[in-house]
């Protein structure tokens, strides 16, 4: 942490690494370069981290631990399926996900709401969401994890509100929010109001800018996500949590599998891009 910080002084960086590069000792040198203590691992040497073995999470752990980097919580895909897909194998996944973050010393597991079918109204589908989240619930309950909802493009949690009804049913011991600025800003949801609806739940920050005419990733700081005024919101709250970079501003091994709609990204180097949205959002703090 930034010693030249004026806000959010107690907020540990962690990230998604495999924007880096996809092998995971060249992830891990470049936290370290920056100073980065923690990650949230999404994926690594391109396996998802939901496809991780026990034993190659071992393997894993044991890397991260001669490296003195932990695992603020795991990028899990779990949620990230069509509201219509078959429910029953994905709960199987998220039970090996908690497996997972038990051997990788981690209770977080950051999931989604589902995506709605495109052209139909996600109210058409809110019991069944409902539904499913709650079977999550209990799972993470009974294996003493917190499953953190991502407001994402295209799911049922993608705006405020919707984001709003969820925690409202389920904030609790092992149910939050992660906030995502450029998320919302590309479901040109104001992130000042999601804020505000959504301040007493979030446990992590996605740090992410992007413009609402062009939907594009940006810079933290350079977009409409507001950053600067939420990152103020939030120290005058108290938050003392993670400030976790995604940056999504070059091609990375796995981009095209984030992205519902085939969103193209330019190729570029993915550690510069990460030191600069990391030095952007000190900036920021400063």
């Amino acid at each position: 942490m930034s010693k030249e910080r004026k806000i959010l002084k107690n907020c540990p960086v962690s990230g998604f690494a495999d924007e880096i590069d996809i092998n995971v000792d060249k992830q891990l040198a470049v936290l370290k370069q920056l100073g980065i203590s923690q990650i949230e691992f999404r994926s690594g040497d391109g396996i998802n981290v939901a496809d991780y073995t026990l034993e190659q999470a071992k393997a894993l752990k044991e890397k991260l631990d001669q490296n003195k980097i932990r695992v603020s919580a795991l990028g899990s895909p779990i949620g990230k399926i069509s509201i219509e897909d078959d429910f029953e194998p994905h709960l199987a996944k998220l039970d090996h996900v908690a497996d997972l973050a038990k051997v990788l010393d981690c209770r977080y597991i950051r999931m989604f709401s589902f995506f709605i079918p495109k052209g139909r109204q996600p109210e058409a589908f809110r019991e069944t969401v409902m539904e499913r989240v709650e079977a999550m619930v209990a799972l993470a309950r009974q294996k003493d994890v917190i499953l953190l909802h991502e407001n994402e493009k295209d799911i049922y949690g993608d705006t405020a509100p919707r984001c709003l009804e969820l925690m409202e049913r389920f904030y609790g011991p092992n149910f939050g929010c992660t906030f995502d600025f450029a998320n919302f800003v590309q479901c040109r949801q104001d992130t000042a109001e999601a804020y505000e609806m959504l301040k007493p739940y979030i446990s992590c920050i996605h740090v992410k800018d992007a413009e609402t005419a062009s939907g594009r990733v940006v810079l933290p700081g350079k977009g409409d996500g507001k950053l600067a005024e939420i990152f103020k919101r939030l120290d005058s709250a108290g938050y003392e949590g993670v400030l976790s970079m995604e940056p999504h501003l070059v091609d990375f091994a796995g981009f095209a599998m984030l992205e519902k709609e085939g969103q193209k990204k330019e190729k570029g180097d993915g550690a510069q891009a990460f030191a600069a949205a990391y030095e952007a959002l000190e900036e920021i703090l400063k």
